[in-house]
């Protein structure tokens, strides 16, 4: 779903590269958690998708959380 979105995206279908992109990050939250890589790949995915429909705050707020959450992955790896 994530590559499909990504697909959306890169075609030019934006509105169905957000929907789908939403979808995903939504079921790999529920899945995997907040902080699983491959959620916060798709965080990441649908963060391009905001910036190409000029969605500018959207794209920054999205990248800080998954910013985030890779400084506490990497704090709970160190310890």
């Amino acid at each position: 779903m994530n590559n499909l979105a990504s697909t959306h995206r890169d075609a030019g279908r934006l509105k169905d590269a957000e929907a789908l992109g939403v979808e995903v990050v939504e079921k790999r939250k529920r899945v995997l958690g907040d902080d699983h890589p491959d959620t916060l790949k798709s965080m990441l995915s649908l963060a391009a998708t905001y910036r190409a429909l000029d969605r500018l705050n959207d794209a920054d707020a999205l990248e800080t959380v998954v910013e985030e959450h890779r400084k506490h992955r990497e704090g709970r790896v160190q310890h």
